[in-house]
């Protein structure tokens, strides 16, 4: 996949930009809080996801504009599509001139992979961060994923609202929760094998891509809590019914169930130890870079696309030595990055550079 054209007008700072991106290589420069990461924002939200920086479509709309307005011509898919968002109270997708019902719509045609400071919670912050890793990574490749973990979701919410509502006399009406245990097993399950698969494919890449950054000074790996294991179907929905009832009294007292791929990890290792509590922040940066760039090697594997990276404020912390790594594991894939000096990038004589001054962007 290759973006051809972008454009967005009253987005954050923004009022209007249009750019041509090169096939390969694209250096977005200025100084801090003039509008480079706003423009990768924008890049991203066509993927049809939330943004990595913001829930509310009224932080994304200009101070003083009713809404705002993303346009991109890509290539993907064999022919040349069109998507345009438009984002007021909601967001709405008109792709390839249709005008779609959502814009996860999209998932499928548009591909693109982010890696910005907050990433670092990858590592850093708790099990929720590395659940939405697997989740992009899953819907990205399989679009239907996405509407799985909406359904299951929804009926969690379903049975957390019985356990509040009968409190206590639950444990006496167990039975009445046996048709909101069964979906959820039936749901869940299918989700558990998707990201074990998922995770076994993300962890081969992570490391290969892991010992280059770090010159094969530490070893890193990870693994789902749920198992270490390959399992089938069968016993997945025999291990995670287990999980449920044994789960019962406890989702009871907290009027929560606490089983289910809702509240599974990914456990992260450097050197076999745990790489949150004793990886630096160089390494545990290395660990989330080496999981993003991952998942784009996966897209492309599983879809046949390549999908746009997106490396927000990130090579700045690295040598050259990891830059030229990263650079050449990147290959021929079209990259948008941002720095705030870019004399050692635009050494490597590749691509176009844009800088950005207050939210105007100019092609350099």
């Amino acid at each position: 996949m290759k973006i051809l054209n972008h454009s967005s007008s009253d987005f954050r700072n923004i009022e209007f930009c249009s750019i041509e991106p090169d096939p390969e290589m694209n250096i977005i420069y200025g100084e801090n809080g003039q509008g480079k990461t706003n423009l990768i924002e924008s890049i991203w939200l066509m993927t049809g996801f939330y943004s990595f920086r913001a829930r509310k479509n009224i932080q994304l709309i200009r101070q003083g504009s009713e809404k705002a307005k993303i346009s991109t011509s890509f290539f993907s898919g064999g022919r040349e599509q069109n998507a345009v968002l438009d984002i007021g109270l909601k967001k709405e997708l008109t792709l390839n001139g249709v005008k779609e019902e959502s814009p996860r719509a999209i998932m499928g045609s548009f591909y693109a992979v982010v890696f910005s400071p907050s990433t670092l919670s990858l590592v850093r912050e708790g099990p929720s961060e590395r659940r939405k890793l697997l989740d992009i990574g899953l819907s990205l490749i399989k679009p239907n994923y996405a509407l799985l973990m909406s359904k299951y979701l929804r009926v969690i919410d379903q049975r957390n609202s019985l356990l509040k509502k009968f409190g206590e006399k639950s444990i006496d009406m167990r039975e009445y929760f046996e048709p909101w245990d069964e979906e959820i097993i039936s749901l869940g399950s299918k989700i558990i094998k998707y990201r074990i698969d998922y995770v076994k494919m993300l962890s081969e890449y992570s490391k290969e891509i892991y010992s280059g950054i770090s010159s094969g000074r530490e070893s890193f790996d990870f693994y789902y809590s749920f198992s270490k294991d390959e399992l089938d179907g069968k016993s997945i929905e025999e291990k995670f019914r287990k999980e449920l009832e044994r789960s019962f009294e406890s989702d009871v007292k907290r009027a929560y169930t606490s089983a289910g791929p809702h509240s599974h990890d990914l456990m992260l290792t450097l050197d076999g130890r745990d790489a949150r509590v004793y990886g630096s922040q160089g390494q545990q940066r290395s660990c989330a870079l080496s999981m993003k760039l991952s998942e784009a090697a996966i897209i492309e594997k599983i879809t046949g696309e390549c999908p746009a990276v997106l490396l927000d404020d990130v090579m700045s912390e690295l040598d050259e030595g990891r830059q030229s790594f990263i650079l050449n594991f990147l290959g021929d894939r079209q990259v948008f990055i941002t720095c705030c000096e870019p004399s050692t990038l635009l050494r490597k004589g590749r691509g176009k550079v844009f800088e950005v001054t207050n939210g105007s962007v100019k092609e350099i």
